[in-house]
């Protein structure tokens, strides 16, 4: 209980006691954080060994310990000497940094930090498995920090258990803990009085990867964003109904009314564009109702009116040319009158 916790004592110094409250504070605007996770930085040199950040006051308010047994073998001295005292993030940049530098021995650490890392993906060596089993205490309860996750973790006889939480495990009442004596996942499940729990042939195959955990936790997000959507949907519409003066009606009684509202305005629209003049026909010339001008009319006009008004010298002069244009006139004549 935090609050047992809280200095009262009027002989505390006064800087331990804002320390605490300023503490208290910063882990309340945390804690909504933890649906989505905690932020941690772990440094290789020891089980409790982190970079400090603001979610770490989280476990220290709670008294709750945090471990990882995500550690450097002190007998593997290059790695040791690569890594140092560094964490996660840091050794992350030192590595992108030193594998493309002009000294040698800055690329050589750099590359056996980065082997270090992909031969430790699962974020616990042998070392560090065994150091969690030397600093636990016996029936201490802690938070172990591994793959990203936080797993309950209890010591029972010198022996660590983590808490079973799958999903695929969720009908199984017998299976409370699972066996962490070695790294390579070869475990064992237990009741809640340590008892080993016979597998059976479902459980002999993995119930659910990491992967679908991981699927599923999305998913637990996204139908968690969903909610907070409907509610904001929820409250915009109330605030409408508010706003415009129809708090009191029901959504169906409110839709039909803003129906009746939508239909008014078309009919006003159709009223206006109805009261609008309509454009008059343009009209044609008397000579040319209810014709049909050929495309070429004008162009025979034109050879026409050059026919009749030329020059009487080419008249007299060639017989067949007035033939010709007489011809031409009467098409034209023909095909206006068509």
């Amino acid at each position: 209980n935090v609050c047992n916790d809280v200095p009262n004592d009027q002989n505390i110094p006064e800087g331990v006691q804002l320390n605490y409250e300023q503490n208290f504070m910063d882990a309340m605007q945390i804690l909504p954080k933890l649906p989505k996770g905690l932020d941690v930085n772990v440094r290789f040199s020891g089980v409790s060994d982190f970079e400090y950040t603001p979610e770490c006051i989280v476990f220290d308010l709670l008294h709750i310990p945090l471990y990882h047994g995500w550690l450097v073998d002190p007998t593997d001295g290059p790695s040791l000497a690569a890594i140092g005292n560094c964490s996660y993030n840091q050794l992350v940049d030192k590595i992108i940094n030193n594998k493309t530098s002009l000294h040698p021995q800055l690329v050589t650490d750099a590359l056996i930090a980065e082997e270090f890392l992909e031969n430790s993906a699962s974020q616990l060596t042998n070392y560090g498995l065994q150091e969690l089993v030397n600093h636990l205490k016996e029936q201490e309860l802690c938070v172990l920090f591994r793959n990203n996750h936080f797993i309950v973790l209890y010591k029972h006889k010198n022996q660590l258990y983590q808490l079973v939480t799958d999903q695929g495990f969720i009908i199984e009442n017998n299976v409370v803990w699972e066996t962490l004596n070695n790294i390579e996942g070869d475990t064992q499940f237990v009741d809640g009085d340590f008892v080993l729990v016979p597998p059976k042939p479902a459980l002999t195959t993995p119930v659910v990867s990491q992967q679908q955990i991981d699927q599923d936790y999305l998913v637990a997000l996204s139908l968690q964003e969903e909610h907070k959507r409907q509610i904001e949907t929820s409250k915009e519409w109330d605030q409408f109904k508010h706003e415009s003066g129809m708090e009191g009606l029901t959504d169906e009684e409110l839709a039909k009314r803003l129906q009746e509202e939508e239909d008014k305005r078309y009919a006003q629209m159709r009223q206006n564009e109805e009261q609008q003049p309509q454009p008059q026909p343009q009209q044609q010339p008397p000579h040319l109702r209810g014709a049909v001008v050929h495309p070429n009319s004008q162009n025979i006009s034109l050879q026409q009116r050059r026919s009749t008004n030329g020059s009487s010298e080419d008249s007299e002069n060639d017989g067949s040319n007035k033939s010709k244009s007489k011809n031409v006139s009467l098409i034209a004549i023909h095909l206006i009158e068509y």
